[in-house]
């Protein structure tokens, strides 16, 4: 019963939300983030708890003032996801401004292939359609999610996009060599980075305190030579900004291990940085922290749509942003 209910609000999503016009849909989206941080359930209260980190000098008003601009900054999300399939090209090209393209061209034309690794920042999926739309398709991974139907649905509409999508269980394919493959070729692939769900991430220093995010990015980048280009996204106005950040390398020196511990803590910084400028579009909406973890567990059960898109690791192999995730984008 749960499932069939999931499935049916997404489903009503996409079939109503995306014929409304424009503004009804925004304003209907900003009371429904209002109504939720005004109820100040736990996942807002996660929010602010989170923020707090980023913005350690912010008194209880202003905090309360961010977490109600980052609640409306993620429904904007959801907004903007279930309107997508009936965007044209005109539309994403004008709706999204892109700084250090050349990064990704200079990678993708060398033939090296790339690895573009992203925190849960404004609209993935918007990001994913321009830079398809760019001229460069790429392959993520998406975990099965229950129902079936739910899972396919996803998957097409990110297929529409131009997104290759693996099914991280159940597939028959063998995930992380598949990602190989693809960047051996000299393609493309797009993972989400900040938060890990599993045992095998690396722990790093993010805002002065200790969390684990995947290894997955920087061990793929290792494993084929490809790029890994750390990118930051945020809302200004009516438009989403993206920066493709310059590459992180491969260390000289070290271990495989100590080489992506290296790398993992320098994405860390990149997307702090981001985070710190524009913390409002930084959909974390659970706990992050190893300080706020109970003893033993590093997995937190997602909410209930539209609370979001789960990401996960499997072990050693890449981080995973599949089709519905409780933190945000």
């Amino acid at each position: 019963m749960k499932d069939r209910l999931v499935y049916s609000a997404y489903a009503l999503g996409w079939a109503v939300l995306k014929h409304l016009p424009e503004a009804a849909a925004r304003g209907l989206f900003d009371a429904i983030a209002d109504f939720a941080w005004r109820k100040r359930g736990k996942r807002v209260l996660q929010l602010e708890a989170n923020l707090r980190r980023v913005r350690p000098e912010a008194d209880e008003a202003a905090l309360r003032e961010l977490s109600r601009a980052g609640m409306r900054s993620y429904m904007r999300y959801w907004m903007e996801s279930f309107r997508l399939p009936v965007w044209s090209r005109k539309r994403v090209a004008r709706d999204v401004r892109v700084e250090g393209f050349e990064e990704l061209r200079a990678a993708m034309e060398s033939g090296r292939g790339a690895v573009i690794a992203l925190p849960h920042m404004g609209n993935w999926d918007l990001a994913g359609a321009w830079v398809a739309l760019e001229g460069y398709p790429f392959t993520t991974v998406a975990e099965r999610l229950k129902p079936e139907e739910l899972f396919d649905r996803f998957v097409a509409f990110r297929e529409g996009l131009g997104m290759e999508v693996l099914a991280l269980t159940g597939g028959g394919v063998n995930v992380v060599g598949t990602l190989a493959r693809r960047l051996r070729e000299g393609r493309l692939v797009c993972l989400v980075g900040d938060r890990d769900l599993s045992e095998a991430g690396v722990e790093v220093s993010f805002f002065g305190e200790a969390t684990r995010m995947p290894a997955g990015p920087a061990a793929l980048c290792q494993r084929t030579g490809a790029a890994l280009l750390p990118v930051t996204l945020w809302y200004d106005g009516p438009v989403m900004r993206a920066r493709i950040h310059p590459e992180v390398p491969v260390p000289a020196e070290g271990d495989r291990a100590e080489k992506t511990r290296t790398m993992v803590q320098a994405m860390a910084e990149v997307w702090q940085a981001g985070i710190r400028e524009h913390p409002e579009d930084w959909h974390m909406l659970q706990r992050f922290w190893l300080a706020d973890l109970p003893a033993r567990a590093t997995v937190e059960a997602p909410a209930a749509p539209p609370a979001g898109r789960p990401a996960a690791e499997t072990a050693g192999g890449p981080a995973v942003e599949p089709a519905a995730e409780a933190s945000g984008s």
